[in-house]
């Protein structure tokens, strides 16, 4: 049997290499190595459809909240709502997210953003 703390071992070396392996892809695509955020950011991108040269913080802020939303949907914290008038998504927020450490809170996030690629087929 394994002890519990040899499974949450075993359970972050797996989610380690999905996201390096994720890394990589991205890395082949876009010629940079993406963080965390850059990765949140593109997700954003994609959901909205946003292209634009010259994009404010306060959009980078909003497209990675887009991305948030969206990669957590399928856990059932957030629901999309609609499309506001400008053409970005609108969500709800159904439950309260996990109070977590900083580090178990980054793992929580690249978990769903492995998931969410995945639904991609990337």
């Amino acid at each position: 049997m394994v002890k519990p703390y040899f499974r949450n071992m075993i359970i972050q070396d797996d989610l380690q290499q999905r996201w390096w392996h994720l890394e990589m892809k991205l890395k082949d695509r876009f010629e940079k190595k993406p963080d965390l955020e850059a990765i949140l950011f593109l997700i954003g991108i994609q959901e909205v459809g946003f292209l634009q040269k010259k994009i404010s913080k306060e959009q980078k802020q909003d497209l990675m909240h887009v991305a948030i939303c969206s990669i957590l949907s399928p856990g059932g914290y957030y629901k999309k709502t609609g499309i506001d008038k400008d053409g970005w998504p609108q969500f709800e927020q159904l439950k309260e997210l996990p109070a977590n450490t900083l580090m178990e809170q980054e793992n929580f996030l690249k978990d769903f953003i492995l998931f969410y690629f995945e639904q991609q087929e990337f």
